[in-house]
């Protein structure tokens, strides 16, 4: 009995929850079938733990949290040469450059730098989800991507601003 409300309450969540993991994907790949590939995994792995994550608050963050690190691995898989790409003249496929870029320079980050950058800036969650979904406090949450948007902008240089265009509003 509980396996089948469980299975329910998953497939009504599922639309919703498949979305928003293909949007953040999609904005960290900029590929259409990688991103339903990434945002298919983390629906499965979600499933996979449903019992455990169905009633929690952060519940949507522990989804975008493993959307996040499966478009990072598929980055990491490509093995870009960020430094070069930055270098290269702007032409159409400078989207493609800047993604490549950003997940290069996402990847040298610490590992809770990384996850609080991409889910405040990139999932678009609040500090206090964020803080939730990590199990830390707002205020680490605040430090993380104060520094890890700090280490982004020495990394990035003058292309910081095009590819965490929110981000840039806010001081390091």
């Amino acid at each position: 009995m509980e396996d089948s409300l469980g299975a329910r309450t998953f497939e009504a969540s599922f639309d919703d929850l498949f979305d928003r993991a293909y949007r953040l994907a999609y904005r960290l790949l900029g590929h259409a079938e990688s991103a339903e590939d990434v945002a298919a995994e983390a629906l499965a792995r979600a499933f996979a733990h449903w019992p455990r994550i169905q009633g929690l608050e952060y519940r949507d963050a522990w989804i975008l949290r493993v959307a996040t690190n499966l478009a990072l691995d598929a980055l990491r898989r490509q093995r870009p040469q960020q430094a070069s790409l930055l270098r290269q003249v702007r032409r159409p496929d400078e989207t493609v450059v800047l993604r490549l870029a950003l997940g290069g320079a996402l990847r040298a980050l610490p590992r809770r730098q990384r996850e609080a950058v991409v889910l405040r800036y990139v999932a678009d969650l609040s500090a206090d989800e964020v803080a939730e979904a990590l199990r830390i406090s707002p205020g680490s949450v605040k430090t993380h991507v104060h520094r890890g948007l700090a280490a982004l902008r020495a990394s990035l240089g003058s292309s910081f601003a095009e590819v965490i265009p929110n981000a840039s509003l806010h001081s390091a």
